[in-house]
């Protein structure tokens, strides 16, 4: 089994994103789950999203308490929130920055395995309406 936890601040798309990637397991054959982790916070508090995905029946309806995977959507949670907490020892923090993975651990004291990528400003880049977008 893979356990999954993702790091954002409410409206970002971390449950959403949960859930894609289970029901992206779930088209392939494989068992999965998605829930949120979070309580009556507003759009921008941090909140957590936790998904699994196994070969078999998933019996187990708890938080991910030991992830194979952390994965951080908004970097500045890095500030307020242990990302690394029970992350396996073999296990990968993959960060939203644009900063490096050298800068990263120089700021934060990260150990663990890491992958970075600035998906925020691919995606600024990419999409359509990227620079139109309208503030409410």
């Amino acid at each position: 089994m893979i356990e999954v936890r993702i790091h954002g601040r409410g409206g970002q798309g971390g449950v959403t994103s949960a859930e894609m990637l289970a029901i992206a397991a779930i088209n392939e054959g494989k068992f999965a789950q998605a829930f949120p982790s979070f309580g009556p916070e507003r759009r921008g508090a941090p909140v957590v999203a936790f998904a699994r995905v196994s070969d078999i029946k998933i019996r187990n309806r708890t938080k991910v308490y030991a992830p194979d995977i952390v994965v951080v959507l908004d970097p500045s949670v890095l500030s307020i929130v242990n990302v690394e907490e029970g992350l396996k020892d073999d296990g990968l923090l993959v960060i939203n920055s644009h900063k490096t993975i050298e800068e990263l651990r120089r700021e934060y004291g990260f150990k663990t395995e890491m992958a970075q990528v600035d998906a925020t400003h691919i995606a600024m880049e990419e999409l359509p309406c990227s620079g139109r977008i309208r503030k409410r």
